[in-house]
């Protein structure tokens, strides 16, 4: 009995625990979206006047993002993120290399097939077939994540290795069509989505954990940095083979719905497909874990309960995020675009698209596991806040960029070779971890909301000016992983001077007599 009622006892504690830190995700997602919502809305009752239909798709979606968002962000942290650290720190602990090279390959392979936002990018690739897509693209991420482990183990400098890649990715565009560049660029952003990141950032803290040098924790970021690589690579050399000329266009369906009946079943029949789809996703990671545990692990049963309790979360958070965001905010994302570009003055999407990118970044479900791993790694050295504000701000100037491509026509090279040149430059001049968080954030902003808000709202701004939205619109996804690493390394930069500063400001010794109080110095 007493036995019993100690276990009670603790599920209600566990309980408890889960209550309050559910609640605090909710609070964290419901700051994360409200600006967003706040904008729009001011839009639509101004200067976009959208349909009741579209706007109530919106605020539905946005009520599935906040709850979304609430599952996820506690899930990663109680599945996620521990699954990889202990798969991480074993890999390296069997000192085989082989070993490590193998599981690797196979564990990138894995985790690329189960990302959801893969399925988007094959369906809007021409000429080539889905799965010859998705698997060269799994293979990329496989091969790189095997060279980043690598990098790890014998401490390669990350800022030559991506010389290197970068130097090899511009020059094979040359051999491109221009119709194919920007979809290759966005491949290495929406491959690192919400089921690779938090996975992958977890892998690479386990294998540095088992490393004893000063170097270690630099080291333990990097890993999306290079695996984002993969994707385009593996993109552009398809492209070479298959000499597509052109990409196909899928316009956004604008829902128009009669009453609140037909707003909740447009929901509810995007549910079940969103369902299978993230199934299917977690499944192989699952089946990955479960032959570690039995093999390698051996977990105590509450530790694994904990992590089966995470991937229930993990599950209905991406289910209701993505349901939400494709239901909800694609449709929104795209008229607001064409209204906006279609006013008398279309310069005026610059700045409000680069405010929408301020706000919108925060509600990416991986940048809030990246922000607490940097915050958690570097002792608050290096805060969450000061990592959001430097993702913000990049994001918003690769939306303003965005935008300017969008009403010009200029070619995203115009941007993307400049802007690799300036962040690998700056890679020489920063502290080596602000490198590595910087290129790994790149992946991270460049999510789910980017690819269901603001590659809809350049689509419909396309629309309405005549551009070609192939070479125009597509290639925000490129331009949101770019900037993020300038601007992070901009914050090194900074962390560096007034890390300096401070030591130069060495406090001078106190002497005998101003250490004693006055009634010592009478006494004297």
């Amino acid at each position: 009995m007493h036995i019993i009622a100690e276990n009670l006892t603790t599920r209600g504690e566990h309980l408890r625990k889960n209550k309050t830190k559910l609640k605090e995700k909710f609070y964290e997602a419901l700051a994360a979206v409200l600006p967003i919502i706040g904008i729009v809305l001011l839009l639509c009752f101004t200067i976009a006047p959208i349909s009741p239909s579209i706007l109530l798709c919106f605020l539905m979606g946005a009520l599935m993002l906040m709850v979304g968002m609430m599952f996820f962000t506690l899930g990663a942290e109680m599945s996620m993120t521990p699954m990889g650290e202990k798969i991480g720190t074993c890999m390296t602990q069997t000192k085989k290399l082989w070993i490590v090279v193998f599981l690797s390959f196979l564990l990138g392979f894995i985790i690329t097939i189960s990302e959801p936002d893969l399925q988007v990018l094959a369906q809007q690739v021409p000429s080539i077939p889905n799965m010859t897509l998705i698997l060269s693209v799994a293979c990329g991420v496989g091969v790189f994540l095997v060279i980043a482990l690598l990098r790890m183990l014998f401490s390669i400098p990350l800022p030559n290795l991506l010389i290197v890649f970068y130097i090899l990715v511009f020059g094979l565009t040359a051999f491109v069509s221009e119709s194919f560049q920007s979809v290759a660029f966005d491949s290495g952003g929406v491959t690192t989505g919400p089921m690779t990141v938090p996975f992958i950032m977890a892998l690479g803290i386990g294998i540095s954990a088992i490393r004893n040098d000063r170097h270690a924790a630099d080291d333990s970021f990097g890993l999306v940095a290079i695996c984002s690589v993969g994707p385009i690579l593996a993109v552009l050399l398809l492209g070479m083979i298959y000499r597509p000329e052109s990409s196909s266009y899928t316009p956004v369906v604008i829902p128009e719905v009669s009453d609140s009946v037909e707003l909740w079943s447009m929901f509810r029949s995007g549910l079940p497909a969103y369902m299978e789809e993230i199934a299917v996703a977690l499944l192989p990671i699952i089946l990955f874990f479960a032959a570690f545990q039995f093999m390698v692990l051996k977990l105590s049963k509450r530790k694994l309960m904990k992590i089966a309790i995470g991937l229930v979360y993990t599950y209905i958070g991406l289910v209701l995020f993505l349901t939400g965001a494709n239901v909800g905010f694609m449709p929104a994302g795209n008229y607001l675009g064409q209204v906006m570009a279609g006013l008398k003055f279309p310069w005026i999407i610059v700045p409000i698209g680069m405010v929408i990118g301020y706000f919108i970044v925060k509600a990416e479900p991986a940048v809030y596991v990246l922000n607490k791993q940097v915050e958690e790694l570097t002792d608050g050295a290096i805060s969450a806040s000061a990592m959001g504000a430097s993702l913000s701000i990049g994001v918003a100037i690769s939306i303003g960029l965005a935008m300017i491509r969008v009403l010009t026509g200029i070619s995203i090279m115009y941007f993307l070779i400049p802007g690799y040149v300036l962040a690998l430059s700056l890679s020489f001049f920063v502290p080596k971890i602000f490198t590595a968080i910087a290129f790994d954030s790149g992946g991270v902003a460049s999510g789910p909301m980017t690819a269901t808000f603001l590659l809809p709202f350049a689509q419909g701004a396309c629309t309405a000016v005549g551009g070609n939205i192939v070479t125009d619109a597509f290639g925000i996804v490129a331009m949101v992983a770019m900037t993020p690493l300038i601007t992070i390394q901009v914050l090194g930069m900074v962390y560096q001077l007034k890390k300096d500063k401070g030591a130069d400001v060495v406090p001078q010794p106190a002497s005998a007599l101003d250490m004693l109080d006055d009634d010592a110095i009478i006494e004297l």
